[in-house]
């Protein structure tokens, strides 16, 4: 397809929904343009965003925009900002000036390592935030909606020793958008009518950067199964390729459904850890990531402090000294026990979400109730508000839902006593430690507000 039909199709797929930004909360930090950041092979823009709370040495989410999109617009139509403000991290929202505004993942030149086009021009604005704001070079990660998601499948494969993860919504694998003619567009891959077997995805990854040896970043994907932009099969397509590039069976290590709709499938090594993630989400066409999805985002990422693929950790109860227990039995209200490394101690991060550890049970307030002394239990694991959880930087956990606290009934030490939602007050059976990989100390504010996204085109 030549570049005035591209043009064409561009403009229809920015016309498949209508937007509905939020404006951003309101912050002192803002989204800031950088120039002359360094080697621009193909003129793109650097929009940076540093909130008030950046750590000491921060990791760095480059965060790229669809077809039609920009920076600062991928800034006020998603979370990623916001969820920065709370976590610390500085965000890159680079811009394509190119008049169709589509990243390049078709030439050879953006498919390979150390090329001239815009993976080049991407890496060096990284290299500016690790110069300029002491951004740590081992925390680093991407993610994109559509055409950039695309180009989320294109930085893991050129640069495998730049990157620790990706996270890419309605994308396709790598390599699949090559063209040979010079266009910018390929209509087989886009429909979904190319299939290669998971050695030869493989293969198109390994070969962008030959000889390299290290390790490779994790992948998360999402796709809509009503996707007719960027059909669904290539979701197919993305998970053989990097449980290929990690040599794992594309058979999961565990299947569930964190939400109504969302079938979540993971891919672990030996030791346990998840090296690829796949969220299909049911009846959604080209219109991700959706609200509250970000957060389930950069938990992957480990950008909250958890995640990262690792094992789940416990909630140790200050007071008592004793870790949080659950039963296996839906309805049971959790207690503390003496802290002793059985499963029923181990929880793991998903999102806003509290799961017990290896099960499909997370931590609810009985009866979406928001009253004081409402019950804390587990409960089939569903996504709803009253499974939402705030980890807050003071040590205490708090429900979406209710804004109470995560309390220890009657202030008790004692072996079994009960766990409840009780008005925050400071107590030291409020405060939890959050031991292991599956936690991390969170800020104040609440994950679930500020940017919320729309559905946007490639």
């Amino acid at each position: 397809m030549r570049l005035t039909t591209l043009l064409t199709a561009v403009v229809a797929m920015a016309m498949c929904a209508a937007t509905a930004v939020i404006a951003p909360q309101a912050s002192a930090a803002t989204l800031t343009q950088v120039t002359n950041f360094g080697n621009n092979p193909s003129n793109l823009k650097m929009y940076e965003y540093v909130p008030d709370n950046v750590q000491a040495h921060p990791a760095i989410l480059l965060a790229l925009h669809g077809c039609q999109g920009s920076g600062p617009y991928l800034y006020s139509s998603t979370q990623f900002a916001s969820l920065a403000d709370q976590y610390g991290f500085v965000v890159i929202y680079p811009s394509v000036t190119r008049s169709y505004d589509c990243w390049d993942v078709s030439s050879p030149s953006s498919l390979t390592h150390n090329g001239n086009n815009d993976p080049a021009g991407l890496v060096s604005m990284i290299q500016y935030v690790e110069q300029h704001n002491g951004a740590d070079a081992g925390r680093v990660y991407v993610t994109g909606e559509s055409s950039g998601a695309m180009m989320t499948n294109v930085m893991l494969g050129d640069y495998p020793d730049v990157f620790k993860a990706g996270a890419a919504f309605m994308g396709v694998p790598f390599g699949c958008f090559a063209t040979t003619d010079g266009s910018q567009w390929n209509a087989q891959c886009a429909q979904g009518q190319l299939t290669k077997t998971p050695q030869q995805w493989g293969d198109l990854v390994r070969g962008a950067y030959p000889g390299y040896s290290g390790s490779r970043p994790r992948m998360q994907l999402w796709h809509g199964t009503a996707d007719t932009t960027l059909y669904y099969h290539n979701f197919g397509e993305e998970i053989k390729q990097w449980t290929n590039v990690f040599g794992l069976s594309q058979t999961p290590t565990s299947t569930d459904a964190p939400q109504s709709g969302w079938t979540r499938t993971r891919y672990a090594d030996s030791g346990g850890n998840v090296d690829v993630e796949a969220y299909s989400i049911a009846g959604v066409g080209h219109a991700l990531p959706q609200n509250g999805m970000a957060a389930y985002a950069i938990h992957f990422l480990g950008l909250d402090g958890g995640g990262g693929g690792q094992t789940a950790g416990e909630l140790r109860a200050v007071g008592a000294g004793k870790c949080l227990d659950g039963s296996t039995s839906a309805g049971t209200q959790v207690q503390i026990q003496v802290c002793s490394g059985a499963a029923s101690q181990r929880w793991t991060r998903n999102g806003l979400a509290i799961q017990s550890g290896g099960s499909t049970m997370c931590l609810d307030a009985y009866g979406n109730g928001t009253a004081t002394g409402t019950k804390v239990v587990l409960w089939s694991c569903n996504g709803q508000a009253n499974q939402q959880w705030t980890v807050n930087a003071n040590g205490t956990i708090t429900g979406v839902q209710s804004g109470l606290c995560l309390d220890v009934s009657g202030r008790s030490t004692a072996s079994g006593a009960l766990v409840q939602l009780w008005s925050c007050n400071g107590g030291s059976n409020q405060q939890w430690t959050l031991s292991g990989s599956g936690f991390g100390g969170g800020r104040p504010s609440a994950a679930h507000l500020g940017r919320r996204t729309s559905a946007t085109a490639i």
